[in-house]
């Protein structure tokens, strides 16, 4: 299956899981909170996971590295300062937010299926093939980060 690697962009990964999710959902039932109280909250774990992301974003763009998950032998610089000082992979901790966001909108345990298997997918199709390239490329810098930041939280 190493032809999945780095195939699929995570966003686009993302976005098929929500939209089954929320495909899959049972129509709205009386044991559901009212949408004035799902809404707002899916909104705000969402928005949350948006801020994550974009600052990941943010700081590759300062450090002029390519954000292309599809091509990580492009980076130019291993960040490891802001947002990546808690996590590595920042970009995809805000989808997989984004993702429990929708899970919290539709209200629906099964749900929360969505962001483990988009953890699991996107661990092992796109974080370890970036790892590889990274160590490649970074060398002992990499290691030495890579034992202080964990991998997503």
């Amino acid at each position: 299956m190493r032809w999945l690697e780095t195939l699929i962009p995570p966003p686009i990964v993302a976005l098929a899981i929500g939209i089954a999710a929320w495909l899959a959902a049972p129509s709205a039932t009386a044991a559901l909170p009212s949408l004035s109280l799902r809404l707002p909250l899916g909104l705000a774990i969402a928005l949350t996971g948006g801020g994550i992301a974009a600052a990941g974003s943010r700081a590759f763009k300062r450090a002029r590295t390519t954000v292309n998950p599809l091509r990580p032998e492009k980076a130019s610089a291993l960040v490891t300062d802001g947002i990546y000082t808690r996590t590595r992979n920042p970009m995809y901790v805000g989808l997989m937010f984004a993702l429990l966001g929708v899970a919290a909108w539709l209200w629906w345990l099964p749900a929360l299926l969505g962001p483990i298997a988009f953890a699991v997918y996107i661990t092992r199709f796109q974080i370890q093939s970036e790892e590889q390239v990274l160590r490649k490329k970074f060398g002992a810098e990499y290691e030495q980060y890579c034992r202080r930041v964990r991998r997503w939280v």
